[in-house]
């Protein structure tokens, strides 16, 4: 892999995205052939959010590679209260072998990534969440091996995780159906280049609805996300009333394939964005999609540090 950052799967060639994939298999298979992998090496963590699967995944990660962690949060260093990022990224490229970050502002992960002489990974910004999207996909693959054609329905906000999920299926090969109300829709920008990407790679052109039923209708699998994330809690009233009719439920499911997956990036409001049934039921591989949130992410690092 020649990507030195992973700001978004945007950036990333299918056959990026497949080693990533390989090499997952290996060190969720054998873990203890990599223990040693990133022995000396350093990750800053900067958290902007707070997290729970995005801090302990990569901090247990570099620890069962070998390396180290650091969590820095805002209260920790400087970052915009009296530093700039460019001055940030310049400082940790000369302590650490690789900055991850969780940030608001997509604009931060960009400055990191380009004043950065060392690897620097998106934990999320408001525009996009990569890792989520490549564990999403990579337990896709675990459960239907062949990811070519599989039709994907994402139900609700056009937020950062759809937006990832889009770019990335695209780049695999599959067909995505998003369904959100007027004016929640995903960003006419990300979905424009998804839209060139797809027409390049010769797949599906990525659709959206404000219809969940008719997104849902024959999918593999269907994914939901909170209505109101970090950030947005002011207008967590006024979405709830936007988004009535679009949570995931058992009858919603009927309409997929039979054995459709559900996927959701946690955490979950059961009984809002999705039925208690549904997350709790048998099509829900929402905790294997968490765990590999890990192997992923480790195979990410040793790719990114020179450990493969």
């Amino acid at each position: 892999m020649k990507q030195k950052h992973l700001v978004s799967l945007k950036d990333y060639s299918r056959a990026d995205i497949e080693e990533i994939f390989a090499l997952a298999d290996k060190v969720k298979k054998d873990p203890g052939n990599f223990r040693e992998a990133l022995r000396g090496k350093s990750l800053a963590m900067i958290f902007q959010k707070p997290s729970t699967r995005t801090r302990v995944s990569f901090e247990v990660g570099m620890f069962q590679l070998g390396g180290m962690a650091l969590h820095l949060s805002a209260a920790d260093i400087q970052l915009h209260r009296g530093e700039s990022v460019v001055d940030t990224a310049r400082v940790l490229s000369r302590y650490v072998d690789a900055i991850m970050a969780r940030v608001f502002a997509h604009q931060d992960i960009m400055d990191l990534a380009k004043n950065s002489t060392v690897p620097v990974i998106n934990g999320l910004s408001d525009l996009l969440h990569p890792i989520q999207a490549l564990a999403d996909y990579y337990t896709l693959r675990e459960r239907r091996g062949n990811l070519d054609g599989l039709k994907i329905a994402y139900v609700g906000d056009g937020n950062n995780v759809c937006h990832e999920l889009i770019l990335g299926a695209t780049k695999l090969g599959m067909e995505i159906a998003v369904a959100a109300p007027t004016g929640y829709e995903p960003n006419p920008l990300i979905l424009k280049s998804a839209i060139r990407d797809a027409q390049k790679g010769k797949s599906p052109v990525p659709t959206v609805t404000p219809d969940p039923m008719v997104a849902v209708a024959g999918a593999d699998l269907v994914y939901t996300d909170v209505w109101t994330s970090m950030g947005q809690e002011a207008e967590a009233e006024k979405r709830i009333k936007a988004f009535h009719g679009f949570m995931v439920t058992s009858e919603m499911m009927a309409a997929a394939k039979p054995e459709a997956l559900f996927m959701h990036c946690l955490p979950a409001h059961r009984g809002e964005e999705v039925a208690a049934d549904v997350i709790d039921g048998p099509q829900s591989v929402v905790f294997q999609e968490a765990e590999n949130r890990l192997h992923v992410q480790k195979a990410l690092l040793l790719l990114l540090l020179g450990g493969a």
